[in-house]
């Protein structure tokens, strides 16, 4: 029942989303009938950058009155969290890369794996610059069907710093 009914919030929550400017990203609904817990993660729609709190607490907001506006969707009182998926999601999809352009990333495929900052995504493809100890960089053009595992790597010092010294 709990993912039929994800599914009809998804249905209802995305174009209030999407009017907030934001990507429905997931929504899950867990816990018993009396006490539900409704997570919605939202993220930007495309391309670098981040969510400010502002925005998360608008969308926060219009999420909510949503819910409340749907008598037969929840029955009973519900937590609601809202939240982006933050730098732990497995990048899964080219929209995730793309979020992820100027980060390092870690990219496994069924040929190996490699790190490196992402500086394009094309529809099949993500492109690295691998930036190692001596030379030049090198740059990865890694096909999106081959990949079995993406992730963000988190850096203790930004990539504006390292190149300030």
């Amino acid at each position: 029942m709990g993912s039929d009914l994800a599914a009809r919030l998804h249905e209802i929550l995305a174009p209030v989303v999407t009017r907030s400017g934001l990507y429905l990203e997931d929504v899950e609904v867990s816990g018993p009938a009396r006490k539900r817990l409704v997570r919605v993660t939202v993220d930007l729609p495309d391309g670098p950058g981040g969510v400010g709190s502002d925005q998360l607490g608008e969308v926060s907001k219009v999420v909510s009155e949503a819910l409340d506006d749907v008598d037969d969707a929840l029955e009973g009182a519900y937590l609601l969290e809202v939240s982006t998926p933050g730098v732990s999601r497995p990048l899964t999809e080219a929209r995730h890369f793309r979020r992820a352009e100027g980060r390092l990333v870690t990219i496994d495929t069924t040929e190996g794996s490699v790190t490196g900052r992402v500086v394009a995504v094309d529809p099949d493809t993500v492109h690295l610059s691998e930036e190692p100890a001596k030379g030049a960089p090198l740059r990865h053009a890694v096909p999106l069907s081959g990949i079995t595992q993406g992730r963000i790597e988190v850096e203790l010092r930004r990539a504006a710093d390292h190149e300030e010294g």
